[in-house]
Formats: C-alpha cells, structure tokens, sequence
C-alpha cells in the first residue's frame, strides 16, 4: 500500500500484490476516499491474471493492463493464487473485494459518506438503504456491453464527476469495471476512490450465497459458485480456469 509504512509489494505472474490486513486496506482506503483526485483499486483473482497473460493481444486486453498498472493497489482476491505463489516462496495476504465490501459498509465506514454504484438493478439502492441507513448512496445504471458504447463510458464518467462521492463502487464486471475507472482517472475531474467489486453487492443483500467458510479455507469456493451457477460459470471454471496452471508453469513458478 502506498503508505509511509507501507509493506513492500509482492511481485507473481507479473502483478505487484498489495500486502496488509483488511484493517490496514481499510485505513488506506479512508485516506484516498478523501483526496481531491480519483484514484481506483482492483482485486485480482485467477480470471484476471488470465485476462491478463491472454493467448492473443486485443484493444480490451491492452486496456485491461494499462489499467491494473495504473491502479493504486492491487489486492489478491484468489486464495489458489494464494496457494500457487506460497509454493514459489512469494506470500500473498486474500483481501477478496466481496469481504471488503461488506466490510466498509458493516463496520460503519461507509456511515456519512456518500457511495455511487455503477451498475446493479432498481432495487439494489433501496435494499441497501434499507440495511444501511447511514450511508447516502447515489446510482447510475449502464446500458450492457459499455466497453463498445463509448457514450456510456462518457455518461458514467460525467456521473462520477458530478456525484462527487467518496466511493464509487463499480460493479458491472471486468474487464469493464477496471477500464472505465481507468478512464476516469485519466480524464482527472473526479475525486475519491473506486473499487472494482464484481458480485460483492449481490452477496451483502444475500442475493447470492458465498461458499461456507470451510470451502474458502481449501480454496473450493470456485466449486460452491460452479454448483451455484453452473451455466454461467461452466466455462470459466472448468475450460478458462485451469489455465493457471499452465501459465504458472510457464512463468516458472511450478
């Protein structure tokens, strides 16, 4: 984390892994929440170290990198990636953005400060008002396929620089979520931080089931989701996913 005290980064499969406690990313968070710059994090796991490494260099995948090097902090949210680093030596602290969510908005980080979501549905807001009373929250609901629609890209960054809020908690999916908050940065008219949070939303309102602790501590909450969702997440865990293995070899780490 890019603090004073800050604890040195750990370098596998070519990503700069942020090191600390959930209390630690807490704090740094707290702090950019206030800048009067935008900057964003991101939370890698095992789909995101292969968009990463793809078999084929596109327009999206530049993009996708240029935004995970243009992050503030990148927090492992795998714990394979976890398990596959250790066995090259390299230690990785899980931060998972669903966790950290639930975290900011639990604890009472969130209580005062103002959070737009980019993305969800109608209810999404009125479920977390309704858990979360103290927060004041601001949405804005992209049409699909944002990274073909530049207008949409515009319209969220006007939203972000209008709304002025401390988070802005992106939730419609990488690659987008990564690139669009790197476009915002860039534009430089915005404030506050941004977290690329996937699904996290969905499981705080319990609209979705994380696995049972037991199976996140043996690295199966893939599992639990595949069986949760199988024909959305076929194909990424049983075809894409195991890929990492292979890239790991590769890179040398097995």
């Amino acid at each position: 984390m890019p603090t004073d005290a800050a604890a040195p980064r750990a370098r596998f499969l070519d990503i700069e892994f942020d090191s600390g406690s959930y209390e630690q990313v807490v704090d740094e968070l707290e702090r950019l929440s206030q800048q009067n710059r935008f900057s964003f994090v991101v939370t890698p796991n095992v789909d995101h170290v292969l968009m990463l490494h793809p078999k084929a260099q596109t327009p999206t995948t530049k993009a996708f990198q240029q935004a995970y090097a243009a992050a503030v902090m990148q927090l492992c949210d795998s714990r394979i990636l976890q398990r596959l680093a250790r066995r090259h030596g390299v230690k990785l602290d899980v931060i998972t953005g669903s966790d950290l969510t639930a975290y900011l908005f639990q604890k009472g980080y969130l209580d005062g400060r103002t959070v737009a979501i980019i993305g969800g549905d109608a209810d999404m807001v009125p479920e977390l008002h309704e858990r979360f009373p103290a927060v004041r929250i601001v949405q804005h609901q992209p049409p699909m396929g944002v990274l073909k629609n530049p207008r949409a890209i515009d319209d969220i960054i006007a939203f972000i620089e209008q709304k002025r809020a401390h988070y802005v908690l992106l939730a419609i999916g990488a690659p987008q979520s990564e690139i669009v908050a790197h476009q915002c940065a860039r534009a430089g008219k915005s404030v506050g931080v941004g977290l690329c949070i996937g699904a996290s939303i969905e499981f705080l309102l319990d609209r979705k089931r994380r696995a049972p602790h037991w199976m996140q501590s043996l690295s199966l909450e893939w599992a639990y989701r595949l069986l949760s969702e199988p024909r959305r997440l076929w194909k990424r865990y049983l075809i894409s996913g195991p890929r990492i293995f292979l890239l790991a070899w590769q890179k040398r780490y097995l």
